[in-house]
């Protein structure tokens, strides 16, 4: 699983696979629940903390293979939660669409993306995802819109009912080109000059605490440049923990632990992470 996440942590899953069509998502699925098998649905694996120990689990991949991306009407892009959320960014661009700029440079993939509602410099996937398709955990097909999405901070209704999200529907609105671009490469330049990218990692790893930035409470408590093994907390932002070689899942977790704790101790503040863990 190593070679399926952006943390570059983890070992071996159970069973791969990569679909290519709901009907195939469908077929995974209700044969997966027949054998009693546990199934696990990932994008590019960008917020995903594997155990050194494997997956026990039929990991489905879904990546370029299921990856349409396309014009409903003159606003509207769907796209199949494989596609990545860059590539739909510069599509949206590509025809004078705004919206989407916030997430330029967000390395998920769309199911990820609408799954955890992505966010960025105050913006976030909330703002223009109106309704989503998927896979129930019975294999059957299925829609959900507006406010049956529940999209909160960081957190959607896919968290909680076991559907696996097929597509998404964004509505966006008509802008300039010029001003769209602008705005795009600002927010890129802005993310290279200020996070770790040069790093493997699985972006911010604490959730942004009511009143308060996990990087800015990390830093306060002298925890910048902290490692466990190969896990380093980023002397770039404190906000992300980074593998800077040979990194264990166990580093990772021991490394944010410690940060929690000595933030609680000091500031009195409870961090809660944003990396999904699991084994």
């Amino acid at each position: 699983m190593s070679l399926h996440t952006t943390f570059k942590i983890g070992g071996c899953a159970r069973l791969v696979v990569y679909p290519e069509n709901e009907d195939m998502i469908s077929a995974v699925v209700k044969k997966t629940k027949e054998l009693g098998i546990r199934l696990l649905a990932i994008g590019n694996g960008s917020n995903l903390l594997v155990d050194d120990d494997g997956i026990d689990a039929c990991v489905m991949i879904l990546d370029e293979h299921f990856s349409e991306i396309s014009l409903i009407d003159e606003e509207t892009i769907f796209a199949q939660s494989g596609a990545m959320l860059i590539k739909v960014c510069r599509f949206a661009y590509e025809h004078g669409l705004s919206g989407l700029e916030f997430a330029y440079g967000i390395p998920g993939s769309c199911g990820g993306a609408a799954f955890m509602n992505a966010g960025a410099y105050g913006g976030e996937m909330k703002d223009v995802l109106f309704k989503c398709s998927h896979i129930n955990k019975n294999g059957e097909k299925g829609e959900l819109c507006g406010d049956e999405l529940k999209l909160s901070y960081r957190h959607s209704v896919y968290y909680d009912n076991g559907c696996i999200v097929t597509g998404l529907f964004m509505k966006l609105k008509k802008a300039d080109k010029t001003e769209i671009k602008a705005k795009m490469d600002d927010l890129i330049k802005r993310r290279r000059d200020k996070q770790p990218l040069e790093y493997p990692s699985a972006g911010s790893t604490f959730k942004r605490p009511e009143g308060y930035f996990a990087g800015a409470l990390i830093e306060e408590c002298n925890l910048k440049g902290k490692s466990v093994g190969g896990a380093q907390v980023s002397t770039k932002h404190a906000g992300f923990v980074i593998n800077t070689g040979g990194a264990k899942c166990r580093d990772v977790l021991e490394l944010c632990k410690i940060c929690s704790d000595t933030v609680f101790e000091k500031k009195g503040v409870k961090l809660e992470m944003e990396i999904r863990v699991t084994k």
